[in-house]
């Protein structure tokens, strides 16, 4: 099993804030009023604080889970620094993202990198569904918006660059759950 100990302080960090940044990514790709964005913050944590404590997504998925979540119980930032600004920020999101990836890539398993690309689809489809987009006063508002479903296909994308051989996992934004 991979360890936290297979990665640099800034690595693991990374690691950490991972499923934040996707979830952050929905909410920039159609950005609600407040009231939506507390919601998606908190479906992305939600995701973070279950990895955490049922180890659905293997050991390492846990044990990057219970450090954030251990991290966010001392009040310490879960984005460990990263603070997207200004027009490039949708950028600098996605190039988090793509930096997670190949580290995962590089330093876990194929089984442990199919079960963290996962856990991070979970947090930004978690993020997408958390509140309706559009409408008047809740009529005809949408639970994924079209901009949520393209930055869903997007992170997909991202998420299988350097596709370790895992037996056939699907690749796609909703793929198969890994086993």
């Amino acid at each position: 099993m991979t360890t936290q100990g297979d990665f640099t302080e800034e690595e693991w960090a990374r690691l950490g804030r991972a499923p934040l940044v996707a979830g952050m990514a929905i909410t920039l790709a159609d950005p609600g009023g407040p009231i939506e964005a507390i919601r998606e913050s908190r479906a992305a944590l939600r995701i973070v604080q279950e990895a955490a404590q049922d180890g659905t997504h293997g050991d390492f998925v846990r044990a990057v889970a219970a450090d954030v979540a251990q991290r966010a119980r001392q009040r310490q930032n879960p984005l460990a620094g990263f603070r997207p600004k200004g027009p490039q920020a949708g950028e600098e999101i996605l190039e988090e993202l793509r930096a997670v990836n190949a580290l995962l890539v590089e330093k876990a398993t194929p089984e442990e990198v199919a079960a963290f690309r996962w856990w991070l689809r979970e947090a930004a489809q978690s993020t997408a569904k958390a509140a309706k987009e559009g409408g008047f006063l809740g009529f005809n508002a949408e639970l994924v918006s079209e901009r949520e479903q393209q930055m869903l296909e997007r992170l997909g994308a991202i998420f299988s660059e350097g596709e370790p051989d895992t037996g056939g996992e699907a690749s796609e934004a909703g793929g198969e759950r890994p086993d």
